[in-house]
């Protein structure tokens, strides 16, 4: 990582007695809405949220108060001391929220996929002292995300974090946005100063889903979370599913469980020693018997080869699939994992017999 200057003063500040915590509605609706909602959270919140611009999939739909809800949240501000934050998505955006004394600045999902608007953004808000986040694109592109936060950073930016609002996926899931874990968290060990906030309202679309998700972002060791909070979810005029009441709010903030990054007992130390000792023997076994099948794979190619046949033959692949996930409940082994894992050991067998078909 470039040594670039990170002032993370501002996360210690804001920190409460429990996690750390941005809440507030999907949807600036109403100045009395926005209101009720600050007072009911204050106690939890470190920071309040609102959508004031809201980029829609298709048009036609509610795209905000616009700047109007700027005023309700510096009414916020004055109410309950909480620090206040928006979603901008252009520079004019970001002159309006500075003039309105907006605390904190994110960048969507939907404008972080783009160099140029990121560039544009940070241009406006070149050696600001105002807290910039900037959430992952919808597509799971690593360093489109970590380019995004260069480019903040470069321009001198040093109250920075990372949003995680999960992913889109074309495939069927439990998820409304697919969180690929592993993701933020290379990200994370590439940056390790930069403070990375989950959303688990965004990644599951589903209120039922959030506290499970908070807690596994816990576990990994995010040092925030973002949850939509509206007094009336069920009627909000955007996301209504994905989003919880004051009350469900602070009953998750308070059964969440933090923990320890590491403990230093001598006898938890020799047993995790011990255990990853096993582990990495049989990670060694696994790459054996992965070499021992891309063997048969290749074998397999040149047959092929010899008979004309073409690489990709679906209803083989289905069958493996298929059988793999059966055989996987067996093991107590998850079908996405599965799915996952044979996905790649399938895209690697038809490159091996690619090559040997195509080789002259």
């Amino acid at each position: 990582m470039t040594n670039y200057s990170i002032d993370n003063h501002w996360f210690d500040q804001l920190k409460k007695d429990h996690t750390f915590l941005i809440a507030g509605p999907c949807s600036a609706e109403t100045s009395d809405q926005v209101l009720e909602i600050a007072h009911a959270v204050k106690g939890v919140a470190s920071i309040f949220r609102a959508g004031i611009w809201k980029p829609r999939t298709r048009p036609g739909g509610f795209e905000g108060v616009g700047s109007i809800g700027l005023e309700w949240l510096r009414q916020v501000k004055e109410e309950t001391g909480l620090p206040i934050g928006v979603e901008i998505a252009t520079p004019e955006h970001v002159e309006l929220a500075l003039k309105y004394d907006i605390d904190v600045l994110w960048i969507g999902a939907r404008t972080s996929v783009n160099p140029f608007a990121v560039q544009d953004i940070a241009n406006v808000l070149k050696n600001t002292d105002r807290i910039v986040m900037l959430k992952n694109p919808v597509n799971p592109d690593m360093p489109l995300w970590m380019g995004g936060l260069e480019r903040l950073l470069k321009a001198g930016i040093q109250k920075v974090a990372l949003i995680h609002r999960g992913f889109s996926t074309y495939e069927k899931n439990k998820y409304r946005n697919v969180p690929e874990w592993q993701i933020p968290l290379d990200i994370k060990a590439q940056f390790p100063q930069i403070k990375m906030i989950n959303d688990p309202s965004h990644i599951t679309g589903n209120r039922s889903m959030i506290f499970d998700t908070a807690q596994m972002a816990l576990d990994l060791n995010f040092d925030g979370l973002m949850i939509e909070t509206h007094r009336s979810p069920d009627q909000a005029w955007s996301d209504a599913a994905q989003q919880v009441t004051p009350q469900a709010l602070i009953e998750i903030v308070h059964t969440l469980k933090s923990r320890d990054l590491s403990n230093s007992e001598e006898l938890f130390q020799m047993q995790l020693k011990n255990f990853r000792i096993e582990i990495d023997e049989l990670d060694t076994n696994i790459l054996k018997l992965l070499h021992k099948r891309m063997n048969l794979v290749e074998k397999i190619g040149y047959l092929k080869k010899e008979k004309n046949v073409a690489v990709f033959q679906q209803e083989r692949w289905q069958e493996v699939l298929e059988k793999m996930k059966q055989n996987a409940k067996e093991y107590k082994l998850g079908e996405a994992f599965i799915t996952d894992l044979y996905k790649a050991i399938h895209l690697e067998s038809i490159a091996r017999q690619g090559k040997i078909i195509n080789n002259k």
